[in-house]
């Protein structure tokens, strides 16, 4: 079947039937539709990449870019959706300019700093797993544990103050918008986030401390006002958001099956490789990568006309059994795990080895504190978050 019988006219993202389940049109269209056409939550249509090959072709040639003023506008309001965000263009997007980019911000999540930062950030998940035990169960992991860890890890590297740490959520869920605010909710919370980054960037410019704005606003080569902002904003956004979530879906995941839990309980050594499945693994990894193709362009054997806008399904593609043996089950040794759960290429996940830092400081610190963690609710009663880009789970209750 070519993508353009129509056959396959599916409202994408594709709802689920359980919190932690794939679709089942997933696993369908890998075998007959691997290149299917969808309708975005704005209207607009767009090429739906299912099979992990593809998407990993996809995702790794420079050809194609993540936004352009052309591409389908994913979300309904009036900004077109986090990668259409005057955020997103303020960064470069491409070429040398977003390889120099990268290159500044990626010394500061090099392996040696994550190592640095581990004992620190074990150090505040005990404190918050404390705070979480002196309130009793049940307790919701997601907002005792998931949710505020990450955002006390990027504000300390990005250098925000601490009373200002929980003015971000709401700022970055209108960011990540699909369907959920207004036109109205949108801009308002954007021009605030643009005006705090604006007077952080002032401050740190006047007074310089040891993180990472600090060092962009100064250096050999400071950074530019607007560049600067966004590269704060999209740093916040994205350090926190997508790991907070996932902390969440990880315990979720490795409690749903309870013989998982009980595995890491007894050998603490296959935390790393749990971490990567739970990532691998994730059926509920959000909206999945939009690519521009510019000009006319073969993927997936099939030539596209330049103009059309792809849909990355990193959740499909790590489910593909043609990449992973055993793809349908979850095995927390599996090695090697080449999953797409952080992009591939040039535009792969900047902070990836901080958000493995975390995910498996968390782990272990769950594991040594509370080996009896179980789900306070039968898995069919977790729900998801709806209407946002990232994927996660509304709250995650556990008990001990």
């Amino acid at each position: 079947m070519s993508h353009d019988e129509g056959a396959h006219k599916l409202a994408y993202p594709i709802p689920s039937p359980g919190a932690l389940e794939p679709p089942a049109e997933w696993a369908e269209l890998r075998q007959q539709c691997p290149v299917a056409t969808v309708t975005l939550p704005s209207g607009d249509e767009a090429t739906l990449l299912t099979r992990y090959d593809d998407v990993r072709q996809v995702l790794s040639d420079p050809r194609f870019t993540r936004s352009s003023p052309e591409a389908a506008r994913i979300s309904a309001n009036k900004s077109g959706g986090v990668f259409n965000s005057e955020m997103a263009t303020a960064l470069p997007q491409s070429g040398e300019e977003h390889l120099r980019w990268r290159r500044r911000i990626s010394r500061w999540f090099t392996a040696k700093r994550m190592a640095a930062l581990r004992p620190g950030i074990e150090a505040m998940a005990d404190q918050l797993i404390d705070d979480m035990l002196a309130q009793g169960a049940p307790a919701n992991l997601k907002a005792a544990l998931g949710f505020p860890l990450p955002v006390w890890v990027i504000c300390t590297m990005l250098g925000v103050p601490e009373s200002d740490r929980n003015r971000f959520a709401h700022w970055s869920d209108t960011l990540l918008n699909l369907t959920r605010y207004t036109d109205e909710e949108v801009q308002r919370a954007q021009s605030e986030f643009v005006a705090y980054m604006s007077a952080l960037v002032a401050e740190k410019r006047a007074e310089p401390g040891d993180d990472l704005l600090s060092e962009l606003a100064h250096g050999e080569d400071p950074m530019p006002e607007t560049e600067l902002v966004a590269t704060g904003q999209a740093l916040l956004v994205a350090g926190h958001e997508t790991t907070a979530n996932m902390i969440g879906k990880m315990v979720a995941l490795l409690l749903a099956g309870r013989r998982r839990w009980e595995s890491l309980v007894e050998d603490r050594s296959l935390v790393r490789t749990a971490v990567e499945e739970a990532l691998r693994f994730d059926a509920n990894a959000g909206f999945g990568m939009p690519r521009y193709i510019p000009e006319e362009a073969e993927v997936a054997g099939t030539q596209f006309a330049g103009g059309t806008t792809l849909v990355c399904s990193m959740g499909s593609a790590n489910r593909d059994e043609r990449a992973f043996d055993g793809a349908g089950e979850m095995n927390l040794a599996r090695t090697p795990n080449p999953h797409l759960a952080f992009g591939a290429g040039a535009h792969s996940c900047l902070g990836q080895a901080l958000a493995r830092t975390e995910l498996q400081a968390v782990l272990e610190v769950l594991l040594r504190r509370l080996p009896s963690l179980e789900l306070a609710v039968g898995v069919e009663e977790l729900h998801r978050l709806e209407g946002l880009a990232v994927g996660g789970l509304r709250e995650v209750p556990v008990r001990w």
